[in-house]
């Protein structure tokens, strides 16, 4: 069903649109990502807040983590160009973790065990930073935002205070730096989205049988989440590893997509691929979440932090009750514990499968 022929429909009726789908005043978001490309989590997450008709993304701004920095602007620029809206800025920011260094990274792997997924220095797929990589979809014609993330982000919420949520699928090292640059930032957002840390998930994924608490997120750049975890947000909403192993990516809600003749789902059909046995919905169910909250059954409060003792929990995920939690500590988050997932799909098909809302 098209989200836009849905509206139609119920405004004839006189029935009351699902808040996702209504396209009364738009909620202002700035998306940050480590956006590998083409499709994966990072780029369908992109492409759900921007269907949306509730969403104004006032820009992509864009982190190192799942692959280099350069990789991942071009494919946001070609994914943007591919759907036809390239008036969304997209603004690169930081190429490197605050203190996390690849050859120390190696070393303390030696010492206290190899970590599955290490993003754009995962040795499978390593190339240099400066290059591009694959670009199956084709190389963009448009260019980046002349600014950096950090200035961008503290732009933004300076021109629109307490108004702009934002969404963080990735390493945090653009929002921790834009808190350097302007101690107020996180005060003058409207709150933080992110998906990142890992409390005890249920599973048999070796990325988190004998490290429960690693979450590549937090893992990459800890210095930064501590940073941003530790700030003075008036909310903080998180979908957590335990959650989105709940969630999975099938060759059956690809080809739901694929059916649709929006270019947003024709760069989903075409390019959304199955990687190996464990595909979850990462960054796809925080984006949806936000748009819809009524999908999480259940949530809790914790106080979140990132390991920065440099040992052998360096970057994993620090969490405590209301009870326990130390003196020196940021604001609670909303944890997100459960969902209904029948209904997450269907959100993720429909809305990748409307049509483009105009800009």
């Amino acid at each position: 069903m098209r989200c836009v022929r849905t509206w139609l429909a119920f405004v004839l009726l006189g029935v009351c649109l699902p808040c996702w789908c209504q396209p009364s005043t738009k909620r202002k978001v700035i998306i940050d990502e480590d956006a590998a490309g083409p499709a994966g989590t990072a780029q369908q997450a992109i492409l759900l807040l921007i269907q949306s008709l509730q969403t104004e993304v006032l820009g992509i701004t864009v982190v190192t983590g799942d692959a280099w920095l350069k990789e991942e602007v071009a494919h946001t620029l070609r994914t943007l160009e591919i759907i036809g809206r390239t008036d969304i800025p997209v603004v690169p920011g930081a190429e490197y973790p605050l203190v996390r260094r690849q050859v120390e990274t190696e070393l303390w792997e030696k010492q206290y065990g190899s970590v599955p997924w290490v993003g754009a220095w995962t040795p499978s797929g390593y190339h240099p930073a400066d290059q591009l990589g694959e670009m199956p979809e084709g190389k963009p014609t448009t260019k980046p935002l002349d600014e950096d993330a950090a200035h961008f982000l503290v732009r933004m919420v300076r021109k629109y205070p307490h108004e702009i949520t934002i969404y963080e699928g990735a390493p945090m090292t653009n929002l921790a730096l834009a808190i350097s640059l302007d101690p107020e930032f996180a005060a003058l957002a409207k709150e933080l989205v992110f998906m990142g840390a890992s409390l005890n998930p249920k599973t048999d994924d070796p990325e988190f049988v004998n490290a429960p608490r690693h979450e590549f997120n937090l893992w990459f750049d800890p210095e930064a989440a501590h940073i941003v975890l530790t700030s003075p947000w008036k909310r903080i909403v998180c979908t957590t590893v335990d959650i989105s192993l709940k969630t999975r990516l099938t060759q059956e809600l690809i080809d739901h997509v694929r059916a649709g003749n929006s270019p947003v789902a024709q760069y989903v059909g075409r390019y959304a691929r199955l990687r190996g046995q464990y595909n979850y919905l990462w960054d796809e169910l925080a984006a949806v979440a936000w748009l819809d909250p009524s999908l999480i059954t259940a949530r809790e409060a914790r106080y979140l932090d990132a390991d920065l003792s440099r040992g052998a929990n360096y970057g994993s995920t620090l969490s405590w009750t209301e009870q326990d939690k130390p003196q020196i500590i940021g604001p609670p988050v909303e944890v997100q514990v459960d969902l209904d997932t029948a209904k997450f799909y269907k959100m993720f098909v429909d809305l990748l499968t409307a049509p483009a809302p105009r800009p």
